[in-house]
């Protein structure tokens, strides 16, 4: 079946992720996009794909008990987050935070003492 635009771009973010969670480096996502942008066919799509393991799970969504909270913070970090060396205080509750970066690449802010 021939690919569309828009399940192109679902395996470029497929591929975007993997890179993210350190599946692929820079120079193999560049030459699996580029081999990307030259299928025709899901079939072939699939085959630049076929090698990878599945994605953890996305984030889970904002559930009311997460309002009041900034946005991309957390309680305690999730599986696959990445510690940065980077803190901040927190001016609305003047919590000290550390910045993590989740599996998808997005900053995510936890409290230090969690």
């Amino acid at each position: 079946m021939r690919l569309s635009d828009a399940d192109r771009e679902l395996l470029y973010e497929k591929l975007a992720r993997h890179h993210a969670v350190g599946r692929l480096t820079v120079e193999e996502l560049e030459r699996r996009v580029s081999a990307l942008a030259a299928c025709e066919t899901e079939e072939q799509a699939r085959e630049i794909l076929t090698d990878l393991p599945s994605l953890p799970p996305p984030p889970p969504a904002r559930t009311p008990s997460t309002r009041g909270r900034g946005h991309g913070e957390a309680e305690a970090a999730g599986p696959g987050w990445r510690p940065t060396p980077e803190r901040f205080r927190d001016p609305r509750t003047a919590r000290v935070m550390r910045v993590w970066v989740d599996e998808a690449g997005n900053r995510r802010y936890v409290p230090e003492n969690a």
